[in-house]
């Protein structure tokens, strides 16, 4: 929802798109704040923290499916770096 609510900004302002496409995009982020506000409060900076991993992926992801480029082994360690990291955040041992 975030990635897509943001190009949607980008492609209007940089691509020329209409400024109905910024609409959607604007509708998107709304939604996404929204449902970041569904998170417990006790876990969401756990929770958030743990998403910038998810979203460094999910942006890899959006650059070879939306934009046509392949991401290289470069990008893919480091989103499993990142990835890794959020499971550690959300996952690891609490005293």
């Amino acid at each position: 929802m975030e990635i897509a609510g943001c190009f949607a900004f980008w492609a209007w302002l940089r691509m020329g798109r209409s400024a109905w496409l910024a609409a959607a995009g604007a509708a998107s982020l709304v939604l996404f704040a929204l449902v970041l506000t569904r998170i417990d409060t006790a876990f969401a900076g756990r929770a958030y923290a743990a998403y910038g991993g998810i979203y460094i992926a999910a942006s890899l992801a959006w650059l070879w499916a939306v934009e046509g480029t392949r991401p290289d082994r470069w990008d893919a360690i480091g989103a499993c770096i990142c990835i890794a990291g959020g499971a550690l955040i959300l996952l690891g041992p609490r005293a």
